[in-house]
């Protein structure tokens, strides 16, 4: 389990833009979370086990458990988690909802990621994208 405090920026890392909607004009983490299951794109995860651990700077820390085609949602921090995502509340919610690309929150210093960097890239088929309104 990593500390805050001990992550650093990787040579390299991303995170998908536009993997999720939500029709809300009040989006919060929590409700981004809440809707992460119903997004999940089992076909696209084939056989992939991992496990994508958020820390939010001002929000409540949560992870992502992709397992034999199953998507599901905890609090807290995984003691063992594939990949590490840190980042603010606000910029989690604009590249969750495509209003901020992934990459560039990344170049901006905004994202940072340990672990496999290689999963974030997985993250946007993993997830329906943006739907139309």
């Amino acid at each position: 389990m990593y500390h805050k405090s001990q992550l650093t920026n990787p040579p390299f890392a991303t995170f998908p833009s536009r993997n999720i909607y939500i029709m809300s004009s009040d989006i919060t983490v929590a409700r981004v979370i809440e809707k992460l299951p119903s997004r999940f794109q089992a076909e696209a995860a084939g056989s992939l086990d991992a496990i994508f651990q958020f820390i939010l700077d001002d929000a409540e820390d949560f992870y992502i458990s992709i397992k034999e085609q199953a998507c599901s949602t905890a609090p807290g921090e995984h003691a063992d988690p594939s990949i590490t995502l840190l980042m603010d509340s606000d910029t989690f919610i604009n590249v969750v909802t495509g209003q901020q690309d992934g990459m560039s929150a990344f170049l901006k210093g905004q994202l940072r990621a340990e672990g496999n960097v290689m999963l974030a890239t997985q993250l946007g088929k993993l997830f329906k994208g943006q739907a139309s309104s």
